[in-house]
């Protein structure tokens, strides 16, 4: 018999487009599956008959609960090489192999820009009222960026390739992260902000990269929020705990924050009726950071590549140190 693999939360139903799975044609049986399912009995009794399943970054979590109600699952595959929303610590107690693949850097700070570009811009609304033909013509009066300061908290890849955006739109650009120093900064050609609360004072726009951890959960509360500019924007396409959502929405709906954009929430999808979907200054789209085709294919290859591996009995990109 075949072993049986589960790709979850194939939105966009492109998996088996984007990667050759010939390799293991024959060795295993593969099955997409299009839909979120957040309620754990549900979702174990869609996966209990699997050996294999493929994770969509963090769409679907696997806590020890979970990992522990499926005993036929031995392979637990995560697109990128690392996900916060799988228990290491379960999945090496239970014997599952945990690996990850490469990915694209860069697509997620394309998205903040286009957030960015779209928030001073006002291109939803813009596009919404040509698209209906109603008049006036024009609706807004957008902003340039040109000698506006951008302040990115979090030094990392992405952060430093936002950074480099602003520089070429002409932005005073200042950073902050734990780790950096004034020539790190003087190094990326950008300010020195000495501590978080510098930065958000400072800054007409913050844009957020940091890894979701500990530390980092709730870094911006109604504190911080309170101690940015008036009229100032907010970014988040790293992870929706970074923020206090519930503060946010209503720093956002007293006028004191220009607006955010946003890609990533405390709850994936986003309920129907949360208040980011009503706020008219708030641009958000549903996680798209990493969802571009040559990302996509990065992810499958690799995970084609780990099950093949694995099949073997010579893993690679393993995450944990299974028993």
């Amino acid at each position: 018999m075949p072993l049986r693999c589960a790709i979850l939360d194939d939105y966009q139903r492109v998996a088996l487009s984007m990667a050759d799975w010939s390799g293991i044609e024959g060795k295993v049986e593969i099955n997409r599956f299009d839909d979120h399912i957040a309620d754990t009995d549900t979702l174990i009794g869609r996966l209990a008959d699997y050996d294999i399943i493929i994770a969509m970054r963090e769409r679907t979590p696997f806590d020890a609960e979970r990992l522990g109600r499926l005993p036929k699952l031995k392979l637990l595959i995560t697109t990128g090489m690392a996900n916060a929303s799988i228990d290491m610590a379960a999945a090496t107690r239970l014997g599952i192999t945990v690996a990850g693949t490469r990915g694209f850097v860069g697509s997620a700070a394309e998205l903040t820009w286009a957030l960015l570009m779209a928030l001073v811009r006002h291109i939803p609304s813009e596009v919404a009222n040509f698209r209906a033909a109603q008049n006036p013509w024009q609706l807004s009066v957008g902003r340039d960026l040109r000698g506006l300061t951008l302040g990115v908290v979090g030094l990392g890849k992405l952060g430093q390739q936002v950074a480099t955006y602003g520089r070429a739109f002409g932005m005073n650009v200042i950073g902050w992260s734990r780790s950096n120093t004034p020539q790190k900064s003087a190094d990326l050609g950008i300010g020195y902000a000495a501590s978080l609360d510098e930065l958000l004072s400072a800054a007409d726009i913050v844009t957020l990269h940091l890894t979701l951890n500990a530390e980092t959960k709730g870094i911006i509360s109604k504190r911080e929020l309170d101690r940015m500019k008036p009229g100032a924007i907010l970014l988040n396409t790293s992870r929706g705990p970074l923020v206090d959502e519930q503060a946010l929405v209503t720093t956002l709906e007293s006028g004191h924050l220009g607006g955010a954009g946003l890609d990533v929430f405390d709850e994936e999808p986003l309920p129907a009726n949360h208040a980011f979907r009503r706020l008219a200054n708030v641009v958000a789209t549903p996680h798209l950071g990493y969802v571009t085709e040559e990302t996509y294919r990065i992810f499958y290859r690799d995970a084609v590549e780990d099950i093949a591996a694995w099949i073997d009995g010579k893993p690679v990109r393993v995450l944990n140190s299974p028993k």
